[in-house]
């Protein structure tokens, strides 16, 4: 009779999850995952000769759950700010639909899987840098960054800009200066790309009490960086052309969209006040991921015309 009492007692204490996949996909934040799944898989596709097919898509899904792993890891500690931004409230923890402690766990899970297949299918050093980039965004962005400074973008951009090293890295076995190209292309495109979001979003910002740029430095000097950076990433876009391992069809590509990534910025620079201000910072915004987007498609797009077509002398 104790028994059964007992195990009653177990029965009713046990939570059953009410989180569907489709929550536990929202923690890995897909929009973001999918573009660290491009930028890696240039990455791979810029290795000198062409990877397994087996190990590069093996080697692509690790990081991609590597990605997803820090998202979870990400929405995990900001839960609490999660809750007060608009932007963020209906996410799978301020909506109720995951608790922390699933989120904790289900992003360290991924973490160790992430991490150790890479490990098994293409080599170590590259699961280390992949550890080491979730290490980053989790511990070093999420953190200590986000909220103590408003350089948080800028230093932490840096976890964003690994995946193409990441991938080249599981393709080759060492750190190429191909990789470190595109590293610095993104780098340098995440702060203008952020902040110009973060001009439209101060008040939800602050009402989370994250230090972004506009919040404490104000919206001019915020203008005035997201046009310096510009200025740098126009002719970094370049580089890839530039250094000989993407043809002058990409040179002409970003010499374009470099130009009119300056458009847009010297626009967000020069109108300050009212709704377009505003909707010249959004429309900033959503350039900017067109721009990023359309230079790595470029590069996979020539890569995997030369894969395809082996007895062709792609010279560029």
């Amino acid at each position: 009779m104790s028994f059964i009492s007992n195990s009653n007692a177990a029965s009713q204490s046990v939570t059953v999850s009410s989180a569907t996949p489709g929550d536990f996909i929202a923690l890995m934040k897909p929009r973001v995952m999918s573009l660290v799944i491009f930028t890696a898989l240039t990455g791979i596709l810029i290795a000198p000769s062409p990877v397994n097919p087996v190990i590069g898509f093996a080697s692509l899904l690790a990081i991609a759950v590597g990605a997803g792993a820090s998202g979870a890891l990400n929405m995990w500690y900001d839960a609490d700010i999660d809750l007060v931004m608009r932007r963020t409230r209906n996410r799978p923890i301020p909506a109720g639909k995951v608790t922390r402690e699933e989120a904790l766990t289900f992003g360290l899970t991924l973490s160790g899987l992430s991490v150790f297949t890479l490990g098994f299918v293409a080599n170590w050093a590259a699961a280390a840098l992949l550890a080491f980039t979730i290490f980053f965004y989790v511990a070093i962005y999420t953190m200590l960054l986000k909220r103590s400074t408003p350089q948080n973008i800028v230093i932490g951009g840096a976890a964003g800009a690994f995946p193409p090293i990441v991938g080249a890295l599981a393709a080759t076995g060492h750190v190429s200066l191909a990789s470190l190209s595109l590293f610095a292309i993104i780098f340098v495109w995440t702060p203008p790309h952020f902040w110009a979001l973060a001009l439209v979003k101060a008040d939800d910002f602050a009402r989370a009490g994250i230090p972004m740029l506009p919040n404490v430095k104000g919206a001019d000097r915020t203008r005035r960086d997201i046009l310096l950076y510009s200025l740098v990433l126009a002719p970094l876009g370049l580089t890839p052309w530039l250094m000989g391992f993407a043809s002058p069809v990409y040179g002409v590509l970003a010499f374009a969209l470099g130009a009119l990534f300056l458009f847009h910025a010297v626009r967000v620079y020069l109108v300050r006040d009212g709704e377009q201000a505003n909707r010249f910072a959004m429309r900033m915004f959503g350039f900017s991921i067109l721009y990023l987007s359309l230079l790595f498609a470029e590069i996979v797009g020539e890569r995997a015309l030369a894969l395809a077509l082996p007895a062709m002398s792609v010279s560029w």
